[in-house]
C-alpha cells in the first residue's frame, strides 16, 4: 500500500492536505488467492457431491458439478438417519451458544467490573482451567453422566458444555476496556442494581463482543466430535457421529460422505449470514481496540 499525497487545497483561514492511500494490485492479487483457496474445500464438496464415485476417481478429475446431487442427497437420508441428526446438532449447538454467551457475559461483567473479595483468586482458577486437557476429564465424566441417567441423551453433551472458561476470560477482557465506569455510575444513580446495570447498561454495551463468541462457540460445538462419539449412541446421533458411521464402512462413498458433509456446513453458512455484520464488527472493533 503506498501513500499519495495531493496538492494541498485551501479555504478561507485555513490550508488542508489530502491524504490517498493507493492499494497495490498484489494485495488483491493476495487477498483473491486466499479467498479462492478458503472456498475450494467447500466447492469440492459440492463437486463432489453431485457427481458419481467412478466420476471421482477418474483422471484427470472432474471439476465442475454434474447432475446426481439431489440423488445423493436422498441417498444420504436412507442410509442414516440424518434428518434426527441434524435436529439434534441444531439443539446441542444452539443451546450451548446461548447458555455459553449468557453465563459468560454475566461472569465477564462481574470480574470486570464488580468488586468483591477473591475476585483475582477466582478468575485465575477459570484461566488455569483451560490448561487441562479434555481427555483427562472423559472418564470421570462419563462417569457422571451414567450415574445420572443421561448416558446415550442429549443432555449429556449440553450440560458439560455450557459455559467455558474462554468465553468468560474473553467477556472479560471485552468489557475492562469497552465499559467505560463512568457509564456504569451514571446507571447506579439513577437507581439501577446489579442485574438492571447488567441488562441496561453492560448487555448492548456488550454484543458485537457476543456476536464473535456466539459464533465461535456454535461452531465449536457443531463440530464436536469426541465428547458425542463417547457418551450418545448410533441411534441417536449428532451431524459429526453420522458422518463417522457413513465412513466406517468396507469400503467409504466419497460422494456420500461429502454430500452429508455439505448438508452439514449449510447451519453454520445461515449463522454466518445472519449475524455476520455484527460479528465483522466486533472483530473490527477489537482490533482497533488493541
Amino acid at each position: 500500500m503506498t501513500t499519495v499525497l495531493t496538492p494541498p487545497t485551501t479555504t478561507p483561514g485555513r490550508t488542508r492536505r489530502i491524504v490517498r492511500r493507493v492499494t497495490s494490485p498484489w494485495t488483491y492479487a493476495g487477498l483473491i488467492a486466499i479467498l479462492a483457496g478458503s472456498a475450494f474445500p467447500v466447492y469440492w464438496s459440492l463437486v463432489v457431491s453431485s457427481q458419481t464415485n467412478e466420476a471421482v476417481g477418474s483422471v484427470p478429475p472432474v471439476l465442475l458439478p454434474g447432475g446426481h446431487l439431489f440423488e445423493n442427497i436422498a441417498r444420504v437420508f436412507d442410509e442414516t438417519d440424518f434428518a434426527l441428526a441434524l435436529g439434534n446438532s441444531l439443539i446441542v449447538a444452539g443451546t450451548i451458544t446461548v447458555s455459553v454467551v449468557l453465563f459468560s457475559t454475566l461472569a465477564g461483567f462481574a470480574f470486570a467490573k464488580m468488586r468483591f473479595r477473591g475476585r483475582t483468586a477466582l478468575l485465575l482458577v477459570v484461566v488455569a482451567t483451560q490448561a487441562i486437557p479434555t481427555e483427562l476429564g472423559v472418564v470421570p465424566l462419563y462417569m457422571m453422566m451414567a450415574d445420572l441417567g443421561w448416558a446415550g441423551q442429549l443432555q449429556a453433551v449440553i450440560v458439560p458444555g455450557l459455559v467455558t472458561a474462554f468465553g468468560v476470560f474473553y467477556m472479560r477482557q471485552y468489557f475492562e476496556h469497552a465499559l467505560p465506569l463512568e457509564l456504569l455510575e451514571a446507571g447506579r444513580m439513577d437507581g439501577c442494581g446489579p442485574l438492571r446495570l447488567f441488562w441496561h447498561v453492560a448487555l448492548p454495551t456488550a454484543r458485537p463482543a457476543a456476536a464473535v463468541l456466539g459464533l465461535f462457540t456454535f461452531m465449536q460445538a457443531w463440530n464436536d466430535f469426541f465428547w458425542p462419539l463417547v457418551v450418545l449412541v448410533p441411534e441417536n446421533p449428532t451431524v459429526q457421529t453420522a458422518l463417522s458411521t457413513l465412513a466406517s464402512g468396507y469400503t467409504t462413498d466419497y460422494t456420500l460422505v461429502l454430500t452429508a458433509a455439505t448438508i452439514g456446513t449449510i447451519p453454520v453458512l445461515v449463522v454466518f449470514l445472519l449475524f455476520g455484520r455484527q460479528i465483522v464488527g466486533g472483530i473490527m472493533q477489537g482490533a482497533l481496540k488493541g
